[in-house]
């Protein structure tokens, strides 16, 4: 893999990843509703794993560089 995607390519995984998991537990903190019409510990829980999942596809592309 050239080292230039895979660069970019972990940045905007590391970079949605830190702001979906500093989202959701911002709206965790104040207790408003991650997900309107949606189980609030389902929809905090589904963010959660969706933002570690992001943040370790940008660290397996950083470890290809």
């Amino acid at each position: 893999m050239e080292s230039g995607p895979a660069i970019f390519a972990g940045t905007v995984f590391a970079l949605f990843g830190g702001g979906l998991l500093t989202w959701t537990v911002s709206r965790v903190r104040h207790r408003a509703p991650v997900a309107h019409d949606v189980n609030p510990v389902a929809s905090a829980t589904f963010a959660s794993l969706a933002a570690v999942a992001a943040l370790v596809l940008g660290a397996w592309c950083f470890t290809h560089v």
